[in-house]
């Protein structure tokens, strides 16, 4: 691990559900279809022009990851924070298998619907983040939150659960990194433009 990328103040964000399914057809139309688990989420990320003074610190970063190499964290924009209402420090409610797909938890600072929303992102004690894909409701300050894809690692009891600012680690996708120039700003600096992908480490 080689830190946190410094700047992330991107102008678009476009994700990725990678997912392996293993597919084959007969000739009569019939179909045979088993899922290969390892889901990723993976990321391209542009930046806003930059001065020479924004992209240098990010240049030198992405240089430090010797492309491929090494892996990283991305904190998205709170853009990308949970939907719901939730505020308070969740906690993981009992043991959890890997393969598992409902989750229990809690420490819900209120009862009532709209807790977490479908479509959150929501991580647990190791490095794999997953998403919410149905809106969670809670009772007595706790609730099942169901999650895509099932659990990658077993879940201890009062472990952590982060819904906002998850850190994704990731590492990038090509050996070749492209940094462009070609227009200047206002005052005459010339600005830097920068556009990458990257996806989740497991």
């Amino acid at each position: 691990m080689s830190g946190a990328l410094p700047k992330t103040d991107f102008t678009a964000i476009n994700i990725k559900s990678n997912q392996k399914t293993l597919f084959s057809e007969t000739d009569s139309g019939k179909t045979f279809r088993r899922q290969v688990q390892g889901q990723r989420f993976s990321f391209t990320l542009s930046y806003p022009p930059m001065t020479r003074a924004d992209f240098a610190p990010v240049m030198a970063f992405i240089m430090k990851q010797r492309n491929r190499k090494e892996n990283f964290t991305v904190t998205f924009p709170s853009y990308l924070n949970a939907q719901g209402n939730e505020t308070a420090t969740l906690l993981v409610n009992g043991s959890h298998s890997v393969g598992d797909t409902t989750i229990a938890i809690d420490a819900f600072n209120a009862d009532g619907a709209g807790r977490l929303k479908a479509g959150d992102f929501i991580k647990f004690a190791h490095s794999k983040v997953y998403m919410v894909v149905e809106d969670v409701t809670s009772s007595s300050n706790a609730s099942t939150v169901t999650i895509e894809p099932p659990l990658r690692e077993a879940l201890a009891d009062d472990s952590a659960v982060t819904y906002d600012s998850i850190p994704f680690t990731v590492h990038l996708t090509s050996d070749v990194q492209e940094f462009a120039t070609g227009q200047n700003d206002k005052d005459g600096n010339l600005l830097f433009n920068y556009e990458f992908d990257v996806i989740e480490s497991l």
